[in-house]
């Protein structure tokens, strides 16, 4: 009898969710597959060949390699995934717990938000050719000094604009329609979990869209952060593409802005916002609602009930307080 594959139904499972346009998730599962096959040394991987030894095998093998808690996790959590997909379909009968005891959590490796001072220089520090003299940063771009710092500046802004639209993602950053704003009014949906999001745009948040608008009438996006408008996979690859380059640059930041020793990334500014609203005490359904982790029908019963509001309320605390100091915590508004 002919043993069932792995390698052949995961890569079908792969297929479909590109079909589907998931292609970050569909990212993760080859890059998984891929690692798993490196491990058991090439060729095709039938499921009697998943074990809970050959699991543990190749934690241990992660290990060794000295990948982060995430990485071994989302490997696994995505060979769990397609495991019990193969389970449903009736393809192999399964083995009970096959992944019990491995590592499957996740871990907040490191810090990720920053304090409102730190904020606050990562923002209006200048950005010079005299603090990039005084800074350890040397640019490797061959155009120079001016250039490198017109890229930094770019890459402040978008850093800025996530903050200000209430720790809003990189992905839904530049993916944002035309449509989608009306007046001061954004109404977008997450594109990870498809939940919709009501941001009252501020000045500070206007000025950036106005500064990076897309003026190219073919264009649905309302930034000029993509080169083009592609569909599918080709989009997919421009955009993480953008990230990279964005993080790239963000990782200069702080040692521009006198921050020796602190890391940080676009997620930075989601964390941070969430954090903040936190510290000021805005309640944890507002912050929720802010950063769009509701489902749609609880989305809804909020923005029924505080009518968009209290998110603009909490928004406008943040901001005041990483610019000005002023920590207005949200009960005594």
């Amino acid at each position: 009898m002919k043993q069932k594959s792995l390698t052949d139904f995961m890569n079908g499972v792969i297929r479909d969710l590109c079909e589907q346009g998931r292609f970050a998730t569909a990212h993760v599962y080859k890059y998984a597959l891929r690692s798993f096959t490196e491990f058991v040394g090439g060729g095709i991987i039938y499921f009697g060949a998943v074990s809970k030894r050959s699991l543990h095998r190749f934690q241990a093998r992660m290990e060794e390699r000295q990948l982060s808690y995430n990485t071994i996790s989302t490997y696994l959590r995505s060979l769990r995934a397609v495991y019990n997909c193969a389970v449903d379909a009736g393809v192999i009968k399964g083995e009970f717990r096959l992944f019990a005891g491995l590592k499957t959590g996740v871990a907040s490796e490191r810090k990720l938000a920053v304090t409102a001072l730190q904020m606050q220089k990562l923002l209006k520090h200048p950005l010079s050719a005299g603090a990039l003299e005084a800074s350890a940063v040397r640019p490797s771009d061959a155009s120079g000094s001016d250039h490198f710092l017109a890229r930094m500046q770019k890459a402040r802004d978008c850093f800025s604009l996530m903050l200000f639209l209430q720790g809003m993602p990189y992905v839904d950053l530049t993916h944002l329609r035309k449509c989608d704003l009306n007046g001061d009014l954004l109404t977008c949906r997450r594109r990870k979990t498809g939940t919709e999001l009501c941001i009252r745009v501020t000045p500070e948040a206007m000025a950036l869209i106005e500064r990076y608008g897309n003026h190219d009438e073919h264009s649905p996006y309302l930034l000029n952060l993509l080169d083009t408008n592609p569909d599918g996979e080709e989009d997919f690859h421009q955009y993480r593409s953008k990230l990279r380059g964005l993080n790239y640059y963000l990782s200069f930041l702080p040692s521009l802005c006198g921050l020796q020793g602190l890391r940080i990334s676009s997620y930075t500014a989601r964390h941070t916002w969430a954090t903040l609203a936190k510290y000021c005490q805005v309640p944890e359904e507002i912050i929720s609602e802010g950063l769009g982790h509701s489902s749609l029908e609880v989305t809804r019963s909020y923005l029924k009930s505080f009518e968009g509001d209290e998110l603009a309320k909490a928004n406008r605390i943040i901001i005041n307080y990483i610019f000005s100091g002023d920590k207005t915590l949200w009960n005594k508004q």
